[in-house]
């Protein structure tokens, strides 16, 4: 089983059609971008992938699409648990592991209901455990249906059984990560936070790399925030560039992903900007807002010399 890379590992966008069907070359010019700006592994079906308005087929075609576009070049993970029943979770994650993927990752909040403790969490990890043949699993901590974060002490029994090597966390809290790192330390269970602002704070508590939505945007300066913190360490100048990134995060989360579908396409990347999620047009401000982010990514990646692949 194998240990994951450091890097960064964007949350995929679904491209689709004019008539909303996937867009299966648009997909691929996506995936080939992400390579492009320095992408170390790629997150595909997932909640930025409007893994929900995705068919059970789409899941399987989305994801052998990017794995077979990767190539050797990079790892690809992707959701496998769509139920509250363990043998559909189960039925389904052996039908994904098939296309390829290096693990197959769990949502936290579809295996338990909010009110379930976190020991029946553990009941039902197991029963996929041993219900799936030793296929490498991962776990992401989605908003939806509803944010499940987990404890140390489950990371810890989680690293121990050596089948899990992906963590994405949403906690965005700097002390919680520095405890969930020290939990999984020396093993194969990898950490990929998805919060922007605490980005660098969890590369010091041990994380292997981030995974904000903002990378849908501009992966190119996530890139070379990575490429800089491990030559160079925690910089008075990485400190600057991770407060302008920070603040630009900020715009981001607004409309998305319609909103980052269109900063892609002003960006040159031939993609619709259709989503399955309902999106208004966006308002005359936040029109602006989104020039101003173009405006501001650019000046960054000026000040700092980041080439563009677009």
């Amino acid at each position: 089983m194998k240990t994951l890379p450091e890097g960064l590992w964007p949350v995929m966008l679904t491209p689709f059609t004019a008539t909303n069907e996937v867009d299966l070359p648009g997909l691929e010019r996506l995936t080939a971008m992400y390579l492009e700006a320095g992408s170390s592994g790629l997150f595909a079906n997932c909640l930025s992938s409007e893994m929900y308005q995705l068919t059970e087929a789409e899941r399987l075609l989305i994801t052998r699409t990017v794995v077979n576009v990767c190539g050797e070049a990079a790892p690809v993970v992707a959701t496998g648990t769509f139920s509250r029943d363990t043998s559909a979770n189960v039925a389904f994650i052996k039908r994904l592991y098939d296309t390829g993927v290096q693990a197959v990752i769990l949502i936290t909040g579809m295996l338990v209901e909010p009110d379930e403790s976190e020991e029946i969490l553990k009941e039902r990890l197991e029963q996929i455990l041993e219900q799936t043949d030793g296929i490498p699993l991962g776990v992401y901590e989605c908003p939806m249906p509803y944010k499940r974060l987990l404890s140390p002490a489950l990371m810890k029994w989680m690293a121990a059984t050596g089948r899990f090597v992906y963590h994405k966390d949403t906690s965005c809290n700097s002390p919680a990560m520095v405890r969930k790192a020290e939990a999984v330390k020396g093993s194969r269970f990898g950490l990929y936070n998805a919060d922007t602002t605490t980005a660098l704070d969890s590369l010091e508590a041990g994380f292997r790399g981030i995974s904000p939505i903002s990378a849908n945007f501009y992966p190119e300066p996530y890139s070379f925030l990575l490429r800089e913190y491990r030559t160079h360490g925690r910089t008075e100048s990485l400190n600057r560039l991770h407060a302008l990134l920070t603040m630009m995060d900020r715009v981001t989360h607004n409309f998305y992903p319609y909103a980052a579908k269109v900063f892609l396409q002003r960006r040159g990347l031939k993609i619709e900007t259709n989503t399955r999620i309902p999106a208004e047009a966006l308002p005359n401000a936040d029109q602006l807002r989104l020039s101003a982010l173009m405006e501001s990514f650019r000046a960054v990646a000026d000040l700092y010399s980041i080439p563009l692949i677009l």
